[in-house]
């Protein structure tokens, strides 16, 4: 019975330091999956040129809380289901980040009206902003090279997040080259905690 214990230890003890192991892995390959594209961490945020839903421009200033602000930027809110998902989990987590003392928003290509509908229909609590120059997305560096001008998708950027403190310098950032793949916002504010 003893043996059979010490056995029971050994082979749980080597599954879990398996389990670690897979699990580094994978966060290594997520970070290697991220693009390099946008500003780097520690450099000055470019002003974004965006409209709210009632037409007035709205600046990283203006949206900025305490400890600064998160920008989500995604696809559409009209046509994109992964966006619109995405858009949603923010909202459920977003007190947890305006209690740590940031503003957010969501920009995008959408049209206001498209931006106002989806918000009045999910209750969204954060301002979805519109950016239909896409001088913000260009001013970024993160606009989707696969669509040019005069394609009905140009403007849209590569889905990521950008977290900019109060200074107005780029502390972390995350971007996708694919659509299905997101930032998880329990990490990001699990990574935003641990940055107090």
């Amino acid at each position: 019975m003893n043996n059979v214990y010490k056995n029971t230890i050994k082979s749980l003890t080597f599954t879990g330091l398996l389990l670690a192991s897979v699990l580094n892995i994978n966060i290594v390959a997520a970070e290697q999956q991220s693009l390099a594209i946008g500003p780097n961490a520690g450099e000055m945020a470019p002003a974004i040129t965006v409209k709210n839903n009632q037409g007035n421009v709205e600046t990283i200033e203006s949206l900025s809380a305490e400890k600064g602000l998160i920008i989500l930027f995604f696809r559409s809110a009209d046509w994109c289901p992964f966006c619109k998902k995405h858009l949603i989990e923010l909202n459920n987590e977003a007190q947890k980040f305006k209690d740590l003392g940031y503003g957010l928003a969501g920009i995008s290509y959408d049209n206001s009206e498209v931006l106002t509908s989806f918000t009045q229909e999910q209750k969204i609590s954060y301002p979805l902003l519109s950016d239909q120059q896409a001088k913000t997305m260009l001013s970024y560096d993160i606009l989707n090279d696969e669509y040019k001008i005069g394609d009905r998708n140009y403007g849209i950027p590569y889905p990521g997040v950008v977290v900019i403190d109060k200074a107005g310098k780029i502390t972390h950032k995350y971007f996708f080259h694919g659509y299905k793949k997101r930032v998880k916002f329990t990490e990001l504010y699990s990574y935003l905690t641990t940055k107090m």
